[in-house]
């Protein structure tokens, strides 16, 4: 069995919902960006060592005068340190039916996006694209779409064919397609209709 990287389950820490430890990952992330050590930073600031790693691991309050003395060793601004603290975590709730009806470019005849729900620009630097997908005895079958990032398929209701590259997948209620999507996919054969399937795309922020 495969292992993940990251467990989705897992409750973090309570040390990383306070304000401390979003201030040690500032100053952790500006020192970094300087390409500075912590010794470096000490020279600079005139703090021990052990004082800045009690900081950047979140195990300390540091005074207003000790962050001060980091901004201006960082060239940031002080307020920069409580940046992530105070940065507002977005969700959509979208009910049953109320998903709002699209034109994606690309979209064809017959293909019915429903967008199910969108965040704009988030911390974890990814766009997704939720989308429920209804084809019909009038959809065009189109199985060259491209696109960036990466696509998974969940399969809801009816069957077809689906094109990836130079394979044809026959998907029916329950299956999952992961794929690229920068190569040639879309539905070839419309075997079973009505067919719908949700369509979750991810590709980087700043594409």
């Amino acid at each position: 069995m495969a292992q993940l990287k990251q467990d989705p389950h897992r409750l973090r820490d309570e040390r990383e919902k306070v304000l401390e430890v979003a201030i040690g990952r500032e100053v952790r992330a500006y020192r970094r960006q300087l390409g500075i050590t912590v010794a470096d930073l000490a020279g600079l600031t005139g703090l021990s060592i052990g004082m800045l790693s009690k900081i950047e691991n979140g195990n300390t309050s540091p005074s207003l005068t000790t962050l001060q003395t980091l901004a201006n060793a960082l060239s940031v601004p002080l307020t920069s340190f409580f940046r992530r603290f105070e940065e507002h975590r977005g969700a959509m709730h979208t009910k049953a039916g109320q998903g709002v009806e699209i034109e994606r470019e690309g979209t064809r005849a017959g293909h019915q996006y429903n967008l199910l729900g969108h965040i704009g620009a988030n911390a974890s630097g990814v766009m997704v694209e939720p989308y429920l997908i209804t084809l019909s005895e009038e959809s065009d079958v189109f199985p060259t779409f491209q696109h960036g990032g990466i696509e998974t398929i969940y399969m809801l209701e009816g069957e077809l064919q689906y094109r990836h590259s130079d394979t044809l997948y026959h998907l029916k209620p329950g299956d999952t397609l992961f794929f690229d999507a920068d190569a040639p996919h879309g539905p070839e054969i419309l075997t079973k209709l009505p067919a719908r399937y949700l369509s979750i795309i991810a590709y980087p922020q700043n594409t």
